[in-house]
């Protein structure tokens, strides 16, 4: 039976996957709202409706180090130099959808960063595509063999 950890969740351990997929950072974001150069027409110039989303890797409680050190490798340069991750969203008029835009940004940032590239397997060419290339080489051999005359 797993013990209760910081974040809420049971399970000694929660793979990043996990943690992704059940959104568990969501309180340890940080968002400031500011004016948007995106579509709102003259309302743009009165209405706070750009969201920044910042989420503070090095200070993140529901990270272990190792997934601290992966994000601050793979995301140095999306990170400042308190160790912030800083997300904008400015496409919407309203500053809710614009929220939930930056958040699934994070996500799908985080997601990107902590996914495997499959490692692709070495693979031989086919006794027929051997065979195929040698008799074509043969065949190019011979006709070039044709074009020298006889001095």
């Amino acid at each position: 039976m797993g013990v209760h950890n910081r974040s809420g969740f049971n399970g000694d351990r929660m793979k990043i996957s996990e943690k992704i997929a059940k959104q568990i950072f969501n309180p340890e974001f940080q968002f400031q709202a500011s004016r948007s150069s995106g579509p709102g027409g003259q309302n743009v110039n009165k209405v706070n409706s750009k969201v920044t989303l910042t989420f503070n890797v090095s200070n993140s409680a529901l990270l272990d180090d190792i997934e601290k050190g992966i994000i601050m490798d793979k995301l140095s340069n999306m990170l400042d130099s308190e160790g912030n991750l800083q997300i904008q969203s400015q496409e919407k008029r309203s500053q809710i959808q614009n929220k939930e835009i930056a958040i699934r940004k994070f996500y799908d940032i985080l997601r990107k960063a902590f996914h495997k590239k499959k490692i692709r397997k070495v693979s031989k060419p086919s006794k027929a595509a051997v065979e195929k290339r040698l008799k074509e080489k043969k065949a190019l051999s011979e006709k070039k063999e044709g074009r020298r005359g006889g001095w």
